[in-house]
Order: structure tokens, then C-alpha cells, then sequence
């Protein structure tokens, strides 16, 4: 840096030399602009689509749904209310696993949900598990 001293009207005048410091920082500007496109942005996702109907994956899997309309299916077979017990205990009779879901429509009244969890409880499945329509996958939560 350099200082010029110069006889003024006030006296001595430093004035500082900055034409080394533009030139290091430009030279840091040119380094950043270089290297920022060579960083990695993100890393790749798969994210799931979501299916129009959702299907048990596994056919061990046993999903009761019960309508609007007061309809109950198993998986995607029809039932009646008299028949859910015994259709579920011939399902689950040589299984050692009995563990099934129940899902309700929205319009569903929670006693016919409690009477299919009473009915499912009484065919001998000791864990039932409840799906939302928040649980499934796809579909936005509120």
C-alpha cells in the first residue's frame, strides 16, 4: 500500500492504495463462481404415487372396510354383518399371527365401527388396527 504525502492546505494526506484488495477480491469472486456449480444441490428422492384404489400389498393382510351404506368388505370380497365372525375365524383359524386393520368410510357412524371391532374381536383376532384416510399414503394431511 502506498501513502501519498503531499504538502496541502491541512498538512500530510494518507490516502490508502485499495487497487490490491479489489484485485484479491475479485480474484475470490471468479474462485466461488467456479466452484458453486460443481456442489451437489440435494440428493435424489423417489416419492411414492399415490394409487387410485389402495390395495393391500401382502395378501396376508386382511383389511375390513366398512360403507356408507352399511356394506363391509374384506380385502375387496363382499360381507355381510351375520357373516363377518365366521368369515374372519376361517381366515385366521390356522394363522399365528391374527392381526387385522379396519377402515371406515367418513360418513360412517363410530358404532358400526365399534360393532365390526366387537365382531373382529369375538373371531379370535387379537390385535385390530385402525386406518384413517390420513394414513394412507398420498393423500395430503390437513
Amino acid at each position: 500500500m502506498g501513502i501519498a504525502v503531499g504538502g496541502g492546505k491541512r498538512g500530510p494526506v494518507s490516502d490508502p492504495n485499495i487497487v490490491p484488495l479489489i484485485d484479491v477480491l475479485l480474484v475470490l469472486i471468479i474462485i466461488f463462481m467456479v466452484i458453486t456449480p460443481g456442489v451437489p444441490t440435494g440428493l435424489p428422492v423417489l416419492v411414492p404415487t399415490p394409487q387410485s384404489k389402495p390395495e393391500p400389498v401382502d395378501p396376508r393382510i386382511i383389511v375390513v372396510q366398512v360403507m356408507q351404506d352399511g356394506k363391509l368388505m374384506i380385502n375387496q370380497d363382499q360381507c355381510d354383518w351375520d357373516a363377518l365372525s365366521t368369515h374372519l375365524s376361517d381366515i385366521f383359524k390356522d394363522r399365528a399371527d391374527k392381526v387385522a386393520f379396519l377402515k371406515g368410510d367418513e360418513e360412517v357412524s363410530f358404532a358400526q365401527v365399534a360393532r365390526a371391532i366387537d365382531l373382529m374381536r369375538g373371531a379370535g383376532i387379537d390385535h385390530v388396527g385402525l386406518i384413517t384416510p390420513r394414513s394412507i399414503v398420498g393423500e395430503k394431511a390437513l
